[in-house]
């Protein structure tokens, strides 16, 4: 079992986002997650909020072994391509650290305050599709011609290629039916679902990966814990909680269940945090050669899509 921490970037000093990084890399969590919105999600009136893919970029710098992701970066806030460049541009400021959170977004309010597209919720999917063939696509570092739904290229090429190879794993959050769970089976190494997942859900995965020839063991499944309570309260006191939950050192932290094969980098002498961990250093992964492997979780609520 892996643990990673959602440090939140919001109504905060940039310096304290840094700080949250490096404790976590400190006591040794395996990733630090934070979110992709523009206006703070918790609290009541303005605060910071710092964007995602830049702060990821730059605790890229700040840190040296912990892993780094959004929990999920939503499609609607970068084109497909522009997104590609910078997450391969991440993959290669951390050595081989980045994660890959996709999602089709949900917050409609923050997209119609900011001026951002807001599609309806078919073309958003299509979008993600869009967004997960030319990610995966342009990362080859061969010649890409792409007929999408919402976005197509015409012989591009991105290079250098990734450090993770054939890409940084990719993330994609939630479990509708009709449209994640396709593209889960097709696209996705990590699977998340805030609340976990149910008999029938992973049963339902293992007939889509059956259907395309793809070993269902080959996704991790990743479910998030919300540390939001406190002492004495009442937990049904949402509001108080939403309103303190920033002055909170520790956010979210999510879990996921461990499957063989899937490498731990070596971090030197096991540390306490290192034990929970469940898997021996230096194991080979059957599907990458990265100088860095994938690792853990932390993420805020998902929204079922």
């Amino acid at each position: 079992m892996e643990f990673g921490l959602d440090i939140a970037q919001q109504r905060m000093p940039f310096d304290e986002v840094v700080s949250r990084a490096r404790f976590a890399e400190d006591v040794g969590f395996t990733g630090v997650w934070g979110f992709d919105h523009f206006v703070p999600m918790y609290g009541e009136g303005p605060g910071e909020c710092f964007d995602g893919m830049t702060t990821l970029a730059a605790l890229s710098s700040a840190t040296t072994s912990i892993r780094l992701g959004l929990m999920v970066a939503g499609v609607t806030y970068r084109h497909p391509s522009v997104f590609a460049n910078q997450c391969l541009t991440i993959d290669h400021a951390s050595h081989g650290r980045l994660d890959i959170g996709l999602g089709n977004a949900w917050f409609e309010a923050e997209h119609r305050a900011l001026g951002i597209d807001f599609p309806s919720t078919g073309e958003r999917f299509d979008l993600l599709e869009d967004q997960l063939e030319i990610l995966t696509r342009l990362m080859s570092g061969e010649e890409v011609s792409y007929a999408g739904h919402r976005v197509s290229l015409s012989a591009a090429r991105m290079r250098p290629v990734p450090v993770q190879q054939p890409h940084p794993p990719i993330w994609i959050g939630g479990a509708g039916p009709k449209r994640t769970m396709p593209l889960v089976a097709r696209f996705a190494d990590y699977w998340h679902n805030f609340g976990g997942f149910s008999t029938e859900q992973i049963e339902r995965m293992a007939e889509l990966c059956e259907a395309i020839g793809r070993d269902p063991s080959e996704i991790m499944r990743v479910a998030s814990l919300s540390l939001d309570g406190f002492p004495g309260r009442d937990p049904r006191d949402r509001g108080v909680i939403a309103r303190e939950r920033h002055q909170l050192p520790l956010l979210r932290v999510a879990r996921r269940r461990a499957r063989p094969g899937r490498a731990v980098r070596d971090r030197g002498p096991a540390r306490p945090a290192d034990l929970t961990r469940g898997r021996a250093a230096g194991q080979s992964s059957p599907r990458r050669t990265a100088a860095a492997n994938p690792s853990t979780v932390t993420s805020p609520t998902q929204r079922p899509a």
